[in-house]
Formats: C-alpha cells, sequence, structure tokens
C-alpha cells in the first residue's frame, strides 16, 4: 500500500468522523456540534501533523487523548 498526502488526509477525516460519533453518543450532542468540539482541541491540531503518525491510532485511543485533555490532565495526554 502506498501512503500518500491524499490517503492521509482521507484517513485523518475518516477518524474524523468517528470520534465526533462517539463524543456525539458519549455527550448527548448533536453530531456536527461534536465534531466542532473536537476540532477545538489540541488533540485534533496534533491528528492533523502528518508527522505525528497520530492518524494510525484507533478512534479509541483518540478519544482518551481526548479525555484526558478535557480534564487537563497533560501528563496522561503526552503519555498516551
Amino acid at each position: 500500500m502506498i501512503v500518500n498526502e491524499q490517503s492521509t488526509r482521507f484517513t485523518i477525516d475518516i477518524i474524523a468522523a468517528k470520534v465526533a460519533e462517539m463524543l456525539s453518543c458519549e455527550t448527548g450532542k448533536p453530531p456536527t456540534d461534536a465534531l466542532r468540539e473536537f476540532m477545538a482541541t489540541k488533540t485534533y491540531q496534533l491528528l492533523l501533523n502528518p508527522k505525528s503518525f497520530l492518524f494510525l491510532e484507533s478512534p479509541a485511543y483518540i478519544m482518551d487523548m481526548i479525555t484526558a485533555e478535557q480534564a487537563g490532565d497533560w501528563e496522561t495526554w503526552l503519555e498516551i
């Protein structure tokens, strides 16, 4: 499989949609609001950076990062 900018971006978009769906289920917010909330996080900014390779992780892993970030638990966030 060839990994290029287009496939990386597609993967990031799929992960963002899944995380938004998970956040929506967890918080009861509409999916669009959950996506906006996710897009305002440092975790999302890290996901957008292909050099972080965060796009290779599962949506559940990213949800753990968001949970730590929202709790202000930066030590755990950095460990994840």
